[in-house]
């Protein structure tokens, strides 16, 4: 698909296993060309856990960059070789806060800081909720490391959680969007959920950075 703005060429600054950082000469539709920094960087999900009595499931995480703990979602990136984003999304409920879900939808799709960088998420709400068998989280290396390893979990009111979108308590983007989505949704009658397992549209831009 033709957007009228053309890449003229590329240089590679940066590449690791996560992402990269390229500077492109990018032609404008009048003519003009204009220098760009581009971030590819790998899709992601995340999703809203929701129990019983409108409980949701938060989680507090240190991202160095912030140099603080933020609320957020489940997340984790589609780092595995040919995995499904919904099952990306199932094996991060079980590795991150020992979950399964019976009833899964695609909630929102993000686009993040698109001016910089392609990076995307969606975001899924999961319900039925039961507890990983004490005996499979080995298995499945719950607990993690880093970061990962000093995870801690809350259940939250949905109301409450967005008000506390709302007061500015909680910023991280996916959880922001999530937390409002799910309560749009509910305010619907969960009408306009979407299945689990649709690609992500439009199609052009369903690709994912070279590794």
């Amino acid at each position: 698909m033709s957007t009228g703005y053309e890449t003229v060429s590329a240089r590679l600054i940066h590449r690791n296993h996560i992402m990269s950082l390229r500077v492109e000469q990018v032609r404008m539709p009048g003519g003009q060309v204009a220098e760009r920094d581009v971030i590819d960087r790998m899709g992601a999900v995340a999703l809203v856990a929701r129990a019983a009595a409108d409980r949701i499931l938060l989680l507090s995480q240190y991202p160095h960059p912030v140099r603080g703990f933020l609320v957020a979602l489940p997340a984790g990136l589609l780092d595995k070789e040919g995995e499904p984003p919904l099952a990306a999304a199932r094996r991060e409920l079980a590795e991150e806060a020992g979950l399964r879900a019976t009833d899964w939808h695609t909630l929102l799709d993000l686009r993040l800081t698109p001016a910089a960088m392609n990076h995307r998420v969606r975001v899924y709400l999961a319900r039925g909720l039961t507890t990983v068998p004490t005996a499979e989280r080995y298995e499945l290396g719950q607990g993690g490391e880093y970061e990962e390893a000093d995870l801690r979990t809350e259940w939250m009111d949905l109301d409450e959680a967005v008000d506390r979108v709302h007061a500015g308590e909680i910023q991280n983007d996916a959880a922001v969007a999530g937390i409002l989505a799910t309560a749009t949704a509910r305010a619907r009658g969960w009408r306009t959920l979407r299945p689990a397992d649709l690609p992500w549209l439009p199609a052009h831009l369903d690709e994912q950075p070279a590794r």
